[in-house]
């Protein structure tokens, strides 16, 4: 039976429209059996395989797609980023000259460049975190908590000595910190299991109160107007292929569910560096908003 080529991309972009990446990879998918030399398909299968973190597929695809002449130069910037975030800094330097020498100001080329040559001459620390320090909040140190020494020394480097530590920063935080394995990340959350705490629990009230408090002072700069952007899809911020990844990875979906983020949060996903900030900050601020701050 043949497959309706247009129709499997009307569906896909449908489906994209939904948020829905697992239907539209499928969509597309079945687009790019029936017609594998269309680029732009090839193109929406990768971006979303990418998006649903099935980067090795995506990086075929996409090498696919820059085959050739006359290379669309996002599919190579696109591709660049898989490289990099691979590990492969002298492939994904010689997309973005490539991309460079047909747009020498390309945006985004000209940014993912200086991340990907500072990534070539160095290993990049992780960040210390800025808390928020709630007073009186989960006080209880680690050290009465019943871990092993790998854990134990794990959490102390990254500079989580309470409970209340843990309960404010998400999984997705703990887990793009280095040397951080699956063993450990199962063993706290066991420990705190075992206390009917979870980590990020405390990160909840956090978000809720953050977005109240745009909500007021969007109120009373008399920018009620804009209180409808809250609720609209991050779809809308056309970010790149990385940043939607962190957007996806930590759930948000709405505009509310972002400037309830903070920087530290964001820059805590694996890969996610101050390119993406920097991109997702800008997107924001067209719209009159920002990400939340912590509280000195």
């Amino acid at each position: 039976m043949a497959i309706d080529t247009a129709a499997s991309i009307r569906q896909g972009r449908e489906a994209e429209s939904k948020l829905d990446r697992m239907k539209a990879v499928e969509h597309y998918r079945k687009a790019f059996e029936a017609d594998p030399a269309n680029r732009e398909i090839a193109f929406r299968l990768a971006y979303n395989l990418d998006i649903t973190g099935q980067e090795e597929e995506a990086r075929g695809l996409l090498e696919q797609v820059c085959e050739g002449q006359e290379v669309p130069l996002n599919a190579l910037v696109n591709l660049a980023v898989l490289y990099e975030d691979a590990g492969d800094f002298a492939k994904a330097e010689r997309c973005l000259r490539m991309v460079l020498e047909t747009d020498p100001n390309h945006p985004r080329a000209r940014l993912y460049m200086k991340d990907v040559q500072a990534s070539r001459h160095m290993m990049i620390e992780d960040e210390q975190r800025p808390r928020d320090v709630a007073a009186g909040f989960m006080n209880v140190p680690i050290t009465d908590f019943e871990l092993s020494t790998r854990a134990r020394n794990a959490l102390k480097k990254m500079g989580i000595r309470t409970v209340g530590d843990l309960l404010r920063i998400s999984e997705a935080e703990l887990t793009a910190y280095k040397n951080l394995g699956e063993t450990t990340l199962l063993e706290i959350k066991s420990v705190l299991a075992q206390r009917n705490l979870r980590l990020g629990q405390a990160l909840d009230q956090q978000r809720t109160a953050a977005r109240e408090q745009v909500v007021q002072q969007l109120s009373e700069s008399g920018q009620g107007e804009k209180l409808g952007l809250l609720d609209r899809s991050v779809d809308e911020l056309e970010l790149s292929v990385r940043a939607a990844k962190a957007l996806t990875l930590l759930g948000i979906t709405t505009l509310g569910d972002l400037v309830a983020r903070t920087e530290a949060e964001l820059l805590g996903i694996k890969n996610f560096g101050a390119t993406s900030l920097e991109e997702i900050k800008e997107k924001l601020t067209e719209r009159g908003l920002g990400l939340r701050k912590i509280d000195e």
